[in-house]
């Protein structure tokens, strides 16, 4: 089983198999409502209804097994090395939480026909009618007309706001808002704020390379792409370089589709949004903000286990921002850590200094003070790791002896 040597123990692997707990929630709950949703959005056919159905049953029943992609699958093969051997035949419930809540979008995909080159549902989106009215609603307006009064303020003042709106936008995850209420503005304070340390990485005219790994469409990318003209308007980085996946997952994670929608709603938008949209746009036409796919991006491993192909990738960055809740998963691995595990360690295996901008989700978390872990116990019981109500913007700049990945 997977495990990030000497860091955590491989019983520290976080399942879905302890009812009551979150990710149980998840499979049985958060799962066959998103299945309806699909099922609302689109008029499948008897085949795609009844591949839904039997997707439905298996995945959902805790006494259910997991299946084997199609023989004939493009990608079976790298599902293979990426540990399905280990699982299938195997309790859904019984496999760790972030292999079973990865494979369970790939086979969602499978089941609507996105994959298959002959059929008529072929290569579309089943989450696109989601994303796009996301980026028609009031409050995606609202968010954009807002960027006419911050343009009156002082870069400094500019920047700390588009970070927080970046950071903040990760609530409008569509998964999340399934099973919970995520409509409130945000008013509590970040659990670790390591902002003033992300900018020093960032100084104007260094000829920085960003990365960013997006994690949201819709509503969550729109604030990304704002942060990422401010880096490139202010020449806090002279190339930014945008992760997204190579095909839909997550419901609402990005993809390249994704990401020129959201820079034509700007291109259209009036005023300051418009102007962002046009600088932007340009932007990619001149390879300044590079758009990038990975097939690992969808991969139900942390990353720890990156190919050597991404990691060099990475290497090049003066630093490395991951969004959202998934992707912090992933960067700390997606087991039951002390929250008073030190980040740093945890992501010392990164190849380039590396910025967690997170809406906490999920259960993992990492390097709280022990005062602050109290505080949230005694104040709201477990909730707060998942409610979607705390951040972190956390930042490891200095590398220490890193870890290996083994099986």
């Amino acid at each position: 089983m997977e495990n990030v040597e000497g860091i955590d123990d491989v019983d520290d692997v976080i399942r879905s198999n302890a009812p009551g707990s979150f990710p149980y929630s998840v499979l049985r709950e958060r799962h066959p409502a998103l299945i309806q949703r699909v099922r609302d959005a689109f008029p499948y056919d008897p085949e795609r209804q009844r591949a839904l159905d039997a997707l439905l049953r298996e995945s959902t029943d805790p006494a259910g097994v997991m299946e084997p992609l199609p023989a004939d699958a493009e990608d079976r093969e790298q599902w293979e090395e990426w540990g399905s051997g280990e699982h299938m035949g195997g309790s859904w419930f019984d496999a760790p939480f972030l292999w079973a809540e990865s494979y369970f979008y790939r086979r969602l995909l499978d089941a609507v026909g996105y994959f298959d080159a002959a059929g008529p549902w072929h290569g579309i989106d089943p989450f696109r009618p989601f994303k796009q009215a996301e980026l028609r609603s009031p409050e995606a307006q609202a968010e954009l007309t807002a960027l006419d009064r911050l343009a009156q303020e002082p870069p400094e003042t500019q920047a700390r706001a588009l970070l927080h709106g970046s950071l903040w936008g990760n609530r409008a995850d569509l998964g999340f808002q399934l099973t919970a209420n995520a409509t409130d503005t945000p008013t509590t304070p970040l659990l670790a704020d390591d902002s003033e340390r992300l900018w020093s990485l960032l100084p104007p005219g260094a000829g920085n390379t960003v990365h960013v790994v997006a994690d949201n469409a819709g509503r969550e990318l729109v604030p990304d792409l704002l942060l990422i003209d401010h880096f490139l308007r202010h020449a806090h980085a002279e190339q930014v370089v945008l992760h997204v996946k190579p095909h839909p997952y997550y419901v609402s994670d990005a993809t390249p589709t994704d990401v020129i929608d959201a820079l034509r709603h700007l291109k259209q938008a009036p005023g300051e949004a418009g102007n962002a949209g046009e600088r932007l746009w340009h932007a990619t036409s001149t390879g300044h903000l590079q758009l990038r796919t990975h097939p690992f991006s969808c991969a139900p491993l942390p990353y720890a286990a990156m190919p050597d192909d991404l990691k060099k990738s990475f290497e090049t960055a003066t630093l490395t921002i991951l969004k959202g809740d998934l992707n912090y998963r992933r960067l700390v691995g997606d087991q039951l850590h002390l929250p008073t595990t030190s980040f740093t360690a945890l992501t010392s295996y990164f190849p380039s200094p590396v910025a967690a901008l997170r809406t906490l989700k999920s259960d993992v978390i990492a390097g709280l003070t022990e005062k602050m872990e109290g505080t949230l116990n005694e104040s709201e019981d477990s909730a707060w790791r998942t409610s979607g109500t705390h951040a972190v913007i956390q930042v490891r700049d200095v590398g220490v002896q890193g870890h290996r990945w083994h099986r």
